[in-house]
């Protein structure tokens, strides 16, 4: 059964928060790649609603009484902040150390965004706009303790006639590590990989795919009844056909450098973070689960002994099925879902068919649902809309922002006439698809929520 803190009534312009070994050598050219075809615990959340301040960690409070409140800092908690035991007694109330560092993944995509060249008149349009070691500097994070050793590429395969040009690898994220320094501070050497959400329109038709199809992401074992979302997929395994030296698929760059890192860093103790918001949390946890089910995170000949993967993901839809979130499970993967409840992008795919779908009472799953869409991990679920702002739903900098200052409203931080307005963009899309005849699966429905999100402006 899924346990759910009920939400109360819906507050339209505020929003309050709790408180302010050595491993194995792993040949990544010993992988093959498939051809391009297409104990579990139940989902919690928890709505953040109410402001409260936890003094030390809940989790340890039985047995700390003997040291300072000062000793507990990210360094001896990190597993935990990670999610080892799936941040039991650190959501309700909302500890301050895992605040903070999800206030911190979410600035690493956010990074993303500010890096992304959206100029098409510029020799890096669709790429990032700095190079590898001034990016982080660029954006603000000079500081940050991390270090970008990789940019990584998508090529959706998708083909669309309303937008002119070829199909060519796009800038999705990068992947950095932390710094000797801040190894110190965060108790291990982390390697980071972020991804931005989605801006163009091939993206878009990739989000709105959603047909389920095997992930087959393990030569060794493909099991057909893992399956996820095919337009993620797409974007996560789809290469440059057209060129001899074309692009290698996202998948193929992230393995790469993740195997690279990993032996690079062999003996010390480590953590693979993944960070993404909207279509970049799905690419996150298609990565981190292909990670594990490959083992490359594996540490010993036993395969007992394994490197901790966390997804942090923010507003971010569903991915597979039921089968893919047990298997992500069975396989250790942590996922975060920091979500708004107001956020139409998390219900989607699977507006209707999806891990609620349950009868008598929530008892028994009905004969299908293993083909219905389902979410992954541990929700944190936030509560914000802004009448006169309705697209801060799913910004990201919202997220960020009320998250910093949860006493502050939506309108105080949020200026309507910033960025790009995400719903007039995505429902001009979908309607352009419709009218080229674009069979894209729930279409429909994806205009109808995005409809939804802008009528409550006249509500």
């Amino acid at each position: 059964m899924a346990s759910k803190v009920l939400m109360p009534s819906l507050n339209l312009n505020n929003v309050t928060f709790p408180g302010d070994n050595k491993t194995q050598s792993h040949s990544f050219g010993q992988v093959s790649f498939p051809n391009k075809t297409g104990v579990s615990s139940s989902r919690q959340s928890v709505i953040t609603r109410s402001c409260a301040v936890a003094v030390k960690p809940a989790a340890l409070m039985a047995t700390s009484t003997a040291k300072p409140a000062t000793s507990y800092t990210l360094s001896h908690l990190w597993r935990e902040v990670q999610g080892s035991n799936n941040w039991e007694n650190l959501l309700e109330p909302l500890d301050p150390l895992l605040r903070n560092e999800i206030i911190r993944y979410g600035e690493f995509v956010a990074a993303c965004y500010k890096a992304f060249n959206l100029d098409s008149s510029s020799k890096r349009y669709l790429n990032c706009k700095y190079g590898k070691k001034n990016m982080l500097k660029e954006v603000g994070m000079e500081n940050s303790g991390y270090e970008v050793s990789k940019y990584i590429y998508a090529t959706p395969d998708v083909n669309i006639p309303i937008q002119n040009g070829a199909t060519c690898g796009r800038w999705i994220g990068y992947v950095a590590v932390s710094s000797d320094e801040a190894v110190k501070r965060i108790g291990r050497r982390d390697l980071l990989i972020t991804f931005r959400g989605t801006v163009t329109n091939h993206e878009w038709v990739a989000n709105f795919m959603s047909s389920l199809t095997p992930a087959r992401l393990d030569p060794h074992n493909p099991r057909p009844q893992v399956k996820v979302e095919s337009g993620f997929l797409s974007l996560y395994t789809s290469e440059e056909a057209d060129s001899k030296f074309g692009l290698e698929s996202c998948r193929q760059q992230l393995l790469s450098e993740v195997s690279r890192l990993l032996n690079k860093y062999k003996g010390e103790e480590l953590s693979i973070t993944l960070a993404g918001h909207s279509m970049g949390s799905a690419l996150a946890l298609l990565l981190a689960y292909d990670i594990a089910e490959l083992g490359l995170n594996r540490t010993d000949t036993n395969h007992q002994d394994q490197i901790p993967i966390t997804v942090f993901s923010f507003g971010g839809p569903r991915v597979g099925n039921s089968s893919f979130k047990q298997r992500c499970e069975e396989l250790g993967v942590k996922v975060l879902r920091i979500a708004n409840v107001n956020d139409p992008i998390t219900k989607l795919p699977g507006v209707f068919f999806n891990e609620n779908l349950r009868v008598l009472g929530g008892r028994y799953e009905l004969p299908w649902s293993c083909s219905c869409y389902a979410h992954v991990g541990v929700e944190l679920a936030l509560d914000f809309f802004n009448v006169q702002n309705p697209s801060c739903v799913h910004d990201l900098e919202t997220y960020i922002s009320l998250l910093r200052w949860p006493k502050r409203s939506v309108h105080s931080k949020i200026d309507e006439n910033d960025g790009v307005d995400l719903w007039n963009r995505a429902r001009g899309f979908l309607l352009n698809a419709q009218n080229f005849y674009i069979c894209l699966p729930w279409i429909g429905a994806a205009v109808d929520i995005v409809n939804m999100v802008q009528s409550q402006n006249l509500s």
